[in-house]
């Protein structure tokens, strides 16, 4: 059972769904689910993300690493280090900062390591998360704060150094699809004469079933009839985009998501589209409309091609927990068990934390990091104790 909506709440999400339904109404009684997500998403001023809910956090719908512990983020700053080092310098670009947790984080650990870097980029789609980042940002000393700078759009001069993406793929609005006996059929969207939302199928269009096809001749087994499931085509401009502004450097990708070959097994056959409210995972896109979440987990073969089509090398891929381990996550825990007695409630909230980022009926087996780099030849260290890209 999901928490009631408030006053607030309701009569936004009433304004989002009037919204929707005349977009379905002026588009023939139906939408392609791609649209349905972008508009409950990011139509301006009511879209989950362009309008003013709280989003992360324990008041929020969903918690990322970041928010769970420092330790994610010291880890990220410890693997940015030796990556500014090799190429002398650079900036940071941080895509989709949430509450600027991360990048809090991962600036005040670079100070410490002497490797802080020129700039510390941040675009952001979201206004109020934009105004949450400036508030919490606004806190650190101004050796730091000096360094930070939000952008409307991706920076036309290249950039030299390193591009984060901290749970930005799985919100990107997808295709949602049906395979039958010989054809491909496209799940849309379409409303009842009282404003209720269901699926309806319609035969693919030419773009959408050409994916399907070309989907299938990569996986190991076909997709058989019946199978429903997601793809995401907005991935390859994504990556490409960019990867158009890395003229040297690495592309950190972190979210939830499989190599293809796993994503699309037989048993998947309801694909993997989620939605998120007030910390309840749930699998009804049509409720909630504007103040919950929607995802789905991320194909990384896709975004690896999408890479190397661009130029980009994938220089690895690993769960989060194999990530953490190999960027030092034992030794900062370590330094706080050798400190005081006075800091036994500090080392048990740490270790706490360390539960929840590692374990794998947590975040440590569903979330990834995938690299991406273009000029650098130094080793990830966080790619130490594991290397899945063979899997993709």
């Amino acid at each position: 059972m999901l928490p009631a909506l408030n006053a607030a709440e309701a009569a936004h999400s009433a304004a989002v769904l009037q919204h929707i339904v005349g977009r379905i109404r002026a588009s023939a009684g139906c939408i392609d689910f791609e649209t349905f997500m972008e508009l409950a998403l990011y139509a301006p001023g009511l879209g989950y993300y362009s309008a003013g809910s709280a989003k992360l956090g324990v008041a929020g719908d969903f918690t990322t690493a970041p928010e769970v512990s420092e330790l994610f983020g010291r880890c990220v700053a410890r693997q940015c280090a030796p990556i500014l080092n090799e190429i002398g310098g650079g900036s940071i670009l941080e895509l989709g900062a949430g509450t600027g947790a991360l990048a809090a984080t991962v600036l005040r650990e670079l100070a410490a390591r002497d490797a802080l870097p020129r700039h510390y980029d941040i675009l952001e789609v979201s206004a109020d998360l934009a105004e949450r980042q400036r508030q919490r940002l606004g806190t650190l000393p101004e050796p730091l704060r000096a360094r930070i700078r939000w952008l409307q759009q991706l920076p036309s001069d290249p950039l030299r150094g390193i591009i984060l993406a901290n749970e930005v793929l799985d919100a990107l609005p997808c295709h949602r699809f049906a395979v039958r006996e010989t054809t491909v059929e496209a799940l849309g969207v379409t409303a009842a004469a009282d404003g209720t939302l269901g699926w309806a199928s319609r035969p693919a269009d030419a773009s959408l079933t050409a994916a399907v096809h070309e989907l299938n001749r990569t996986l190991p087994a076909p997709l058989v009839p019946g199978y429903c499931s997601e793809l995401c085509t907005r991935v390859d401009p994504w990556v490409a985009g960019v990867a158009a502004c890395l003229e040297r450097g690495v592309l950190l990708l972190f979210d939830y998501g499989l190599p293809r070959a796993q994503y699309y097994l037989p048993e998947r056959d309801a694909g993997t589209l989620t939605c998120h409210f007030k910390h309840r995972a749930h699998f009804d896109p049509f409720v909630n409309l504007g103040v919950q979440d929607i995802t789905a987990w991320v194909d990384f073969t896709r975004v690896a091609l999408a890479g190397h089509a661009c130029g980009l090398e994938v220089l690895g891929l690993c769960t989060q927990a194999a990530f953490l381990l190999g960027s030092g996550i034992d030794e900062f825990l370590s330094q706080c068990a050798d400190g005081p007695p006075r800091d036994a409630p500090e080392q048990a909230r740490l270790a706490a934390e360390a539960r929840r980022l590692l374990l794998p009926g947590e975040m440590g087996e569903a979330f990834k990091l995938l690299a991406l780099g273009r000029g650098i030849d130094v080793p990830l260290e966080c790619f130490k104790f594991q290397d899945l890209r063979d899997s993709l």
